[in-house]
């Protein structure tokens, strides 16, 4: 940062149809960023390398994507966890893989993650889901998409080699596991599937997990604790929790503050002009109306991204609303 200023921002989908025309492939997730012009000068975004030898010259770089095209900047420097580049401004940038050296380096393995959540028992059945992930994967972006099922928290970090095979072992007993084994290929979103399912019994307490590779070989091995998911700790979509406040929002929020609360769904890309216009007409109940339900209906992200400008903007009701 050269000055003090707020910047905003949040994980978009890739497009690869842009990348394979220049020989690149996403190494992260693409971000949108929005800050003053000329407030950051360097960004550094979290890549999934294993730096114990050095990394190919020219195997990552960052793409930046405008309205007005797309280039590609060199990194001033790789660090052990992150990409570090000069910014000429924000818009859309991600880090990316050159082909090319990433299919000549196909053996080197990448830093992963190995995700459980556990999924409310249905009879006398539970079903934990393991996904293996890169480790740039942001777990909030992963987590979105399990409910109602519990993350269980525990050390995720292992080593994983695009292209390779792997299965999962539970033990104490032989427990059914689909699929049997499994390709890891890089993935970086919108949506996360678990990579393999674990059945179990409704009373387990406990298994001890393993991934191995295709040689059999353990990746990552953990007791994992069975709690099972409880009211308290059950993840809740966005756009539920704004439909839970639907009526309390609209007969509370102020109208300066829902114009302000406007000008930041623009600026975060939630709405279009269009739809601030439209927004815009009525009364204050009308207004409110018109813009809690049009953000509910385009889902967690965009329900996310509102209740973000609303604590900005009033975090009095929010607080009130529970959405702090």
């Amino acid at each position: 940062m050269v000055q003090e200023a707020e910047l905003q921002y949040r994980t978009v989908q890739w497009d690869e149809r842009l990348l394979q025309p220049a020989g690149k492939t996403a190494a992260g997730p693409l971000f949108n960023i929005h800050s003053p012009d000329g407030a950051v000068s360097q960004l550094h975004l979290p890549h999934c390398e294993i730096m114990d030898a050095p990394l190919p010259e020219g195997l990552l770089s960052v793409v930046h994507i405008t309205d007005d095209g797309m280039s590609f900047l060199e990194p001033l420097e790789i660090t052990d966890t992150h990409v570090v580049v000069n910014v000429p401004h924000f818009s859309l940038l991600g880090l990316v893989w050159d082909v090319v050296q990433r299919f000549m380096n196909i053996i080197r393995p990448i830093s992963g993650q190995v995700l459980l959540f556990l999924r409310p028992p249905r009879g006398d059945n539970r079903i934990l889901d393991v996904l293996l992930l890169q480790s740039n994967i942001p777990l909030s972006e992963v987590a979105a998409q399990q409910e109602p099922a519990e993350y269980i928290k525990i050390t995720s970090k292992c080593h994983l080699t695009v292209g390779q095979s792997y299965s999962v072992h539970c033990e104490p007993e032989d427990y059914r596991i689909q699929p049997k084994d499994s390709t890891f290929e890089p993935d970086y979103g919108p949506n996360f599937f678990p990579t393999f399912e674990v059945f179990l019994t409704a009373n387990q307490e406990e298994v001890t997990l393993m991934v191995q590779n295709q040689e059999r070989a353990p990746v990552w091995n953990r007791v994992v604790k069975l709690t099972g998911p409880t009211s308290g700790n059950v993840f809740v979509p966005a756009e539920k929790k704004l439909l839970r406040v639907r009526e309390q929002f609209v007969s509370r929020v102020s109208e300066p503050n829902l114009d302000q609360l406007l000008d930041k769904l623009l600026g975060f890309g939630v709405i279009n002009d269009g739809e601030m216009e439209s927004a815009r007409t009525g009364t204050r109940v009308d207004k409110a109306r018109k813009v809690i339900d049009m953000v509910r209906r385009k889902g967690s992200e965009a329900s996310s991204d509102f209740i973000v400008a609303l604590c900005e903007v009033d975090p009095n009701l929010s607080t009130q609303l529970n959405l702090s």
